[in-house]
């Protein structure tokens, strides 16, 4: 109704433009916002109070010029200026029936726009180093991200998810040098076990593969290994190849997939690091100190300079985002989401100050961040930590074998990503009001067994008759449902603006919870025609929301449980 509400109020401005109450210049940005207390009505507006100086009025005569010059209409019911010059609007029956209407015939579609127009964003999450399985920080990073890329395409923009595989630099080599570690029969405990080798079982398994001579695919890659514990380089391709294909499976398990796997060395083998180096330096933005070559990122807000490339030749990590970010830049992708962990943050400044002195037309600000915070486990009321497989760390698999993966994806959405994030497995396995998702995914379900009893009973069911018949809806409780419905879609709208999908997951808790409440109070299924119709056009109008609203969140909306 927010859209509407604000249509009434552009009109009674222009007419106000017209009188020369207001200036005809004016334009003013006009909010319209749910009240805190329904006492005070549905919604209200602070347009009169914006007005009031250029207008030259005190605010309250000029809320209620605003209010005598709304236009007709059959949405509000009643309006009051309240304070000192709030108008809060009342809505009629007609404009919460609508709602339901609305509803029952967009189903699907329901609370989706247009607003990106088709425009290509790019998404990039999880990004892990293929040197070991998926941990619960990047199970994080995933549902985060792909819910954003689901609230993304709700709203009209042309998504593609990208994951960037760090596939280069010293973690990997010390990825080799483990598996070929294992593959000549040493173990961590041994005194030629390298300083920084992984010590997982994983490792224990990919050593095997590859002295099998197994075949590995992956996305664009397939190798086969060499059998030969001294070739240190197809041991390298190989284990890559092996962990990527391990984290495809994890994240097939858990409902998320890529567009585009980007990988690190091609930034290398491709010249677009040295590219983009040269055009800093051929820029003025870099001069050589000690030997090593430093980028004068001071001149675009950060608090020192920074190194680019050191004393032996090699680039610091900031120089190949760079490169990449570029490179995504040149790829017509003028919105970019990064989703990344925290760590990640000190970064930021460096990467867009690179971007900035390569002179390009990238805008400041750009890319976007969304960076979430360490997932703590807990069981039992203890933290859990590790996972013998992986050896130091719980893993996204675990967490999906423990609870299942609706769980685990509502879990690690469901609170703002910079909040740290406390994974209770008990909490996530047990049926109760307690569990957010079971509790969600119940709603649905019982709105689902309101309409198998309705068969059951021999009574029928008309949308129609429903829709006609939805002033019998008087109770508080429904027409607090009605218009928390109403809300659904600037929740969706709002979220993928400002890239927070926890508030999808904040919204359906309500929901679900105003749900439940009334259908513990009331009986749906009564012998007046009317009544019963209009309560079920409601339940299956909740129904359809939470279905819509789960969705978004990769969640499953189970018709029985």
């Amino acid at each position: 109704m927010k859209p509407q509400i604000a249509e009434l109020l552009s009109a009674a401005v222009d007419s106000l433009k017209t009188q020369n109450v207001v200036p005809a210049d004016l334009e003013p940005r006009i909010q319209v916002e749910n009240t805190r207390d329904k006492a005070h009505g549905d919604l209200a507006t602070n347009l009169a109070m914006m007005l009031a100086k250029p207008a030259g009025k005190n605010p309250r005569e000029l809320a209620q010029l605003l209010v005598d010059a709304l236009p007709d209409n059959t949405l509000v019911e009643k309006v009051e200026i309240a304070g000192p010059g709030f108008i809060n609007f009342y809505l009629s029956d007609e404009s919460t029936a609508s709602l339901i209407k609305a509803v029952l015939e967009q189903k699907a579609q329901y609370g989706r726009n247009n607003d990106g127009e088709g425009r290509k964003v790019q998404v990039e999450f999880v990004s892990a180093n293929p040197t070991g399985p998926l941990h619960i920080g990047h199970g994080r990073g995933a549902a985060v991200g792909d819910c954003l890329c689901r609230l993304l395409e709700a709203t009209g923009w042309d998504v593609t998810r990208e994951f960037y595989y760090n596939d280069a630099g010293a973690q990997i080599n010390n990825l080799a040098l483990s598996v070929q570690a294992r593959c000549k029969g040493l173990t961590p405990d041994d005194a030629g076990w390298p300083e920084d080798g992984y010590r997982g079982d994983y490792i224990v398994e990919l050593a095997n593969s590859y002295m099998n001579g197994d075949t590995v695919e992956s996305a664009d890659q397939s190798f086969t290994g060499a059998k030969d514990a001294d070739d240190l380089e197809a041991i390298r391709h190989f284990a890559v190849a092996y962990l990527r294909r391990e984290q495809d499976l994890d994240l097939k398990a858990f409902a998320v997939d890529f567009d585009v796997y980007f990988l690190e060395s091609s930034l290398y083998s491709d010249g677009k690091v040295e590219d983009a180096v040269q055009r800093l330096i051929a820029n003025g933005y870099t001069y050589e100190d000690g030997g090593a070559l430093w980028l004068r990122t001071t001149d675009f807000g950060d608090d020192k300079d920074r190194v680019m490339r050191k004393t032996d030749g090699g680039y610091t990590y900031f120089v190949p985002d760079v490169a990449y970010h570029l490179d995504k830049w040149n790829r017509g992708f003028t919105r970019v989401v990064n989703e990344q962990g925290a760590d990640h943050h000190s970064t930021i400044t460096r990467v867009r100050a690179g971007l900035q002195a390569l002179n390009t037309g990238i805008p400041k600000g750009w890319p976007d961040y969304v960076l979430h915070q360490m997932v703590t486990v807990m069981r039992g009321g203890e933290e859990v930590k590790i996972s013998k497989r992986a050896g130091s760390y719980v893993t996204l698999r675990d967490l999906i074998d423990e609870v299942g993966r609706d769980a685990t994806r509502y879990f690690l959405a469901a609170r703002k990503a910079d909040s740290q994030l406390t994974f209770d497995i008990d909490l996530a396995r047990s049926q109760s009001s307690d569990n957010p998702v079971y509790y969600i995914q119940y709603a649905h379900a019982r709105v689902c067994s309101i309409f198998r009893k309705l068969a059951e009973a021999g009574q029928s069911w008309s949308e129609e008759l429903g829709l006609a018949s939805l002033a019998a809806l008087e109770l508080e409780s429904e027409k607090e449902l009605i218009v928390k419905l109403g809300r659904y879609p600037e929740v969706v709208k709002r979220s993928a603006s400002i890239n927070e999908p926890h508030n999808i997951a904040t919204y359906l808790r309500e929901l679900a919870g105003d749900f439940h409440a009334w259908y513990n109070s009331e009986k749906t299924l009564v012998e007046d025609d009317a009544v019963r119709n209009a309560r079920l056009a409601l339940a299956e109008a909740v129904r359809q929301v939470i279905n819509n609203g789960l969705d978004l969140l990769g969640v499953s909306a189970p018709e029985e449980m």
